[in-house]
């Protein structure tokens, strides 16, 4: 453990950006919200190289409700999940395909840099490769590491340069927006701050904010707004257009 600090990190990719598209937030609100955003996405490439992931959303949800009540294990509702997210990479897959954009999954990874180097973009589900092999959670039998987790852990695994998070919120809300009205937005927290506050709602799965306690490369990550137009690409830009969580 101590011969792993003499030397330094390696980024793999320090110059990719990725992004998690809201399977809920964006994917589940069809053409009106999709269309704008595979405009913006396709339009990016032209300056940023992305690698773009994609959630679960509603119907992962209805899937895990069916399946916590036929009683079965975490692992299996993992494995459910997998594949609504990859159903919702498909349909971005062949939005973006005349432009070239490839979808990927866990076993194409090795090809990445080929396909970065071609079309600047690739697609692959947000859901980790976990499947059987699910953390069993410390309540219930929902998966705990879900696709914000999985985007998250692509991100960290290969040292980019950057994680944001597409949502149909302007950000981290103290409760949630959509029900109640006295929610304020927080526009920077850290994930000790975050913790200790214990909102009942958080606009990313909670594992998210342990993964990055630990991280190397991705200390930081920003929520923004997906219906908004413009604000992925000034995202990408590096500009604060939404709540920034930072690991210290």
């Amino acid at each position: 453990m101590a011969a792993t600090d003499e030397v330094p990190d390696q980024r793999i990719l320090p110059d990719v950006s990725v992004l998690k598209i809201g399977g809920q937030s964006l994917m589940d609100r069809g053409r009106a919200a999709v269309h704008p955003v595979v405009d913006e996405l396709v339009a990016a490439r032209a300056e940023h190289r992305m690698l773009i992931g994609t959630g679960g959303g509603t119907r992962a949800r209805h899937a895990y409700s069916l399946a916590a009540e036929l009683g079965l294990p975490t692992g299996v509702l993992s494995d459910v999940g997998s594949a609504v997210a990859g159903q919702n990479a498909t349909m971005l897959g062949f939005l973006m395909a005349r432009h070239g954009v490839p979808v990927i999954d866990a076993g194409a990874l090795g090809a990445l840099p080929l396909h970065l180097a071609e079309a600047r973009a690739a697609i692959f589900p947000g859901m980790p490769p976990y499947g059987m092999w699910q953390h069993v959670p410390a309540e219930g039998v929902i998966p705990p590491y879900r696709t914000d987790a999985g985007c998250y852990l692509v991100a960290e695994a290969y040292g980019c340069k950057q994680m944001i998070f597409v949502k149909d919120e302007d950000g981290l809300y103290t409760a949630n927006p959509k029900t109640d009205a006295s929610a304020t937005l927080i526009e920077r927290i850290t994930v000790d701050e975050l913790i200790e506050r214990d909102f009942p709602d958080l606009v990313v799965e909670r594992p998210v904010l342990e993964l990055m306690r630990r991280a190397r490369f991705v200390r930081q990550i920003q929520v923004i707004n997906g219906l908004k137009p413009g604000l992925i690409t000034r995202a990408l830009q590096g500009e604060h257009v939404g709540t920034i969580i930072t690991a210290a």
